[in-house]
């Protein structure tokens, strides 16, 4: 199965912002779900795009699957930001100034395509999440991030997400030249809390 391309918008216009901020829901979730939440962020002058998965799901099983088996869907999704990514950079916006919220699944796809086209960014947020695939390919990773700065904030433990994934993410993007911060809060459960919100705030969206 592959995507079709269903960008739901937001926040400016895009050919009226000078900033842009890709948000990626989790399974189950919605590309309206996760534009609502941008109401917390300080963002009130960026264009905001979220593309919607098909079926609401962005890969069938879990991100430590083998890859083979969240094929083709993983490869489909990941070139679906991709040409969100495009879309932004069309309508003018530099990369510099091109953010991402991922949480959850849309956390961990957010973080694989980063890894995977490391250049300097605005700065991510991913929320519950971590590159994707029952071992790391640190070969697919490439790319220098010249120190975009990244919030990874996580619960431990988590039911879809081993820390262990998120510590080995972390140490990924700094070996690339990342601005790394993560925060790791006890039996938080899988949801995203007020502190992480303000870091977001403080750290990516200032």
């Amino acid at each position: 199965m592959n995507h079709i391309l269903d960008i739901k918008t937001s926040g400016k216009p895009l050919e009226q912002a000078q900033k842009a901020l890709i948000m990626i829901h989790g399974r189950g979730g919605s590309a309206q779900d996760i534009l609502s939440l941008s109401q917390h962020l300080n963002v009130e002058d960026y264009a905001l795009l979220a593309p919607q998965a098909t079926n609401g799901t962005w890969y069938p099983y879990s991100f430590i699957a083998p890859t083979e088996q969240n094929e083709p869907w993983l490869s489909s999704a990941i070139e679906n930001i991709e040409k969100t990514v495009k879309t932004v950079l069309d309508a003018g916006i530099k990369a510099e100034n091109i953010y991402f919220f991922g949480f959850s699944q849309g956390a961990c796809l957010t973080l694989e395509f980063l890894a995977r086209n490391a250049q300097k960014f605005g700065g991510a947020v991913a929320i519950i999440g971590g590159v994707i695939g029952d071992k790391i390919n640190r070969e697919n990773y490439k790319g220098d991030f010249a120190q975009t700065p990244i919030f990874l904030g996580t619960s431990n433990p988590d039911f879809h997400v081993p820390v262990e994934r998120v510590y080995a993410t972390a140490n990924i993007l700094k070996e690339m030249n990342a601005d790394v911060t993560e925060k790791v809060y006890a039996n938080f459960g899988h949801s995203i809390n007020q502190e992480e919100i303000e870091l977001a705030n403080k750290l990516i969206f200032k």
